[in-house]
């Protein structure tokens, strides 16, 4: 099975650009989408000529606002929507799909943002997402895939000292959730298949980054150890543009 994750910073925009030649090209199984920023009648619009998919969306209260999705050519067993809990499922953050093999969520993570105001609320977000991970595993393992939000180690953004405890997505809470989520037995696959390789998802659009690839590797494929065994290939596909993340790529054997 091949995934694709894939925040697109709008999907309405990214639509008008080559986002479907690029699917088209990569021929994913499932494609997982993040900041989708439209409602479910929105996004089932954006995407009605895409019929090798079934289509699962979930919108935020606030429009024009984060909002995931999920298109499977498979139709998964079951989908869910959200963590059930209503402080987190205000903002369409969060979809699951249950195939016979393991659960796949995918989750678009609150950002701390600029003036690290929602930093508080973003660490009581990880510490419920984490218990909403391990309810699901204790059924079967679980794929997460989405744009976490946070840069876990120096090698994932390219001015690490620059940007630690000053900016969103590097303060040491951020840093600290993710080291939860791979102490609890969730497996950071891109990194343990290319520990010392430098590669980012996402860029700024300010200052030319992306040109000059001062980036951030915040989106990521984790997987229960379990599964681990099971993946093929883990990859960032830096080639492909359309937004200001690129997709990343999970192959796992189903």
């Amino acid at each position: 099975m091949k995934i694709i994750s894939f925040n697109v910073n709008g999907i309405r925009a990214i639509i008008k650009k080559n986002f479907t030649k690029d699917m088209q090209q990569l021929a994913p199984d499932v494609i997982c989408l993040q900041e989708t920023k439209a409602q479910v009648d929105q996004v089932r619009e954006t995407l009605m000529d895409w019929q090798d998919y079934n289509l699962y969306s979930n919108a935020a209260v606030k429009k024009g606002y984060s909002g995931t999705a999920i298109l499977t050519k498979t139709e998964p067993l079951s989908v869910s929507y959200d963590i059930g809990e209503e402080a987190h499922d205000q903002e369409g953050r969060v979809i699951c799909a249950e195939f016979k093999d393991f659960y796949l969520v995918t989750v678009y993570v609150p950002n701390s943002g600029s003036e690290l105001k929602r930093l508080d609320y973003r660490q009581t977000w990880d510490a419920a997402f984490l218990a909403y991970l391990k309810q699901l595993e204790k059924k079967k393992p679980v794929v997460v895939c989405g744009d976490l939000n946070v840069a876990h180690k120096d090698i994932d953004l390219a001015r690490p000292k620059e940007n630690y405890n000053k900016a969103a997505g590097f303060m040491q809470e951020e840093i600290d959730g993710m080291d939860a989520y791979t102490a609890n037995g969730l497996v950071d696959t891109f990194r343990t298949m290319h520990p010392t390789t430098e590669k980012y998802s996402w860029w700024s659009y300010r200052g030319g980054a992306r040109e000059r690839n001062v980036g951030w590797r915040i989106d990521y494929f984790l997987v229960s150890e379990s599964l681990l065994p099971s993946v093929k290939n883990a990859d960032i596909l830096n080639d492909v543009h359309g937004s200001d993340h690129c997709p990343v790529l999970l192959e796992i054997n189903d």
